[in-house]
């Protein structure tokens, strides 16, 4: 009698795979897109901006933003265009930057 017997996962594995019952659509969330006004194609003022300070010990805000500019070591220097935004990232680590104009 227990030889006629089959393990219970050679019963289920044996059966046939049942349909996959179709699942309604969920709406994905509608979300607003950003406009963003074109940038101007290398025009404006350049600033030169080096790293005079070490972000050891720094919060990562502030390491994050030496990243943004382009700055990772102490001593490296990077030319970008003098806009806002890049004020803005200066203003967040300016006691570790020097900035000058580039020539």
């Amino acid at each position: 009698m227990s030889e006629d017997k089959k393990p219970a996962a050679a019963k289920k594995s044996a059966a046939a795979p049942k349909a996959a019952a179709p699942k309604a659509a969920k709406a994905a969330p509608v979300v607003a897109k950003k406009t963003v006004a074109p940038k101007a194609a290398n025009s404006g003022k350049k600033i030169k901006i080096t790293q005079t300070g070490s972000i050891i010990g720094r919060i990562k805000k502030q390491e994050g933003t030496l990243i943004g500019l382009g700055l990772n070591k102490r001593h490296r220097s990077k030319i970008l265009v003098d806009s806002p935004e890049v004020r803005g990232m200066i203003e967040v680590v300016k006691h570790l930057v020097k900035v000058e104009d580039a020539a």
